[in-house]
């Protein structure tokens, strides 16, 4: 199992590839049979293929995530980060408030990220 410390320079690595739109570096961090539920309660995306198709969709839209507080890992195989995504929604700009709860593999890939955000956190600007 990884330690917290790995964990959360994963959830790192994270926000840096994605906001260089690096959907194939997003993806790496992901096992190969990792699911993808974004937001909690959608139809679960499960595979590396789908995986990086959802992410090169995601970075092709131009949103950036900005983390707003440290990562906070556990005592287990689970960190989390809660950061804004900045983009734009109906042609405004918008930030959308969200909390990310991925799990690890043994080989410290992530074996499952839920994306927890609701229509309450899509602010307007």
């Amino acid at each position: 199992m990884p330690d917290s410390a790995a964990m959360k320079a994963t959830l790192l690595a994270y926000v840096e590839r994605f906001n260089a739109g690096d959907a194939q570096g997003v993806a790496a961090l992901y096992a190969d049979d990792a699911t993808v539920e974004d937001p909690v309660g959608a139809q679960p995306i499960a595979g590396k293929p789908a995986i990086l198709a959802f992410y090169q969709h995601t970075t092709s839209l131009g949103a950036r995530l900005e983390a707003v507080a440290p990562p906070r890992g556990s005592h287990g195989n689970a960190a989390a980060l809660t950061f804004a995504v900045h983009a734009r929604l109906e042609g405004r700009p918008a930030r959308i408030d969200v909390t990310d709860i991925m799990t690890f593999a043994a080989d410290g890939r992530i074996q499952s990220m839920r994306a927890h955000w609701g229509p309450d956190d899509v602010h307007f600007l």
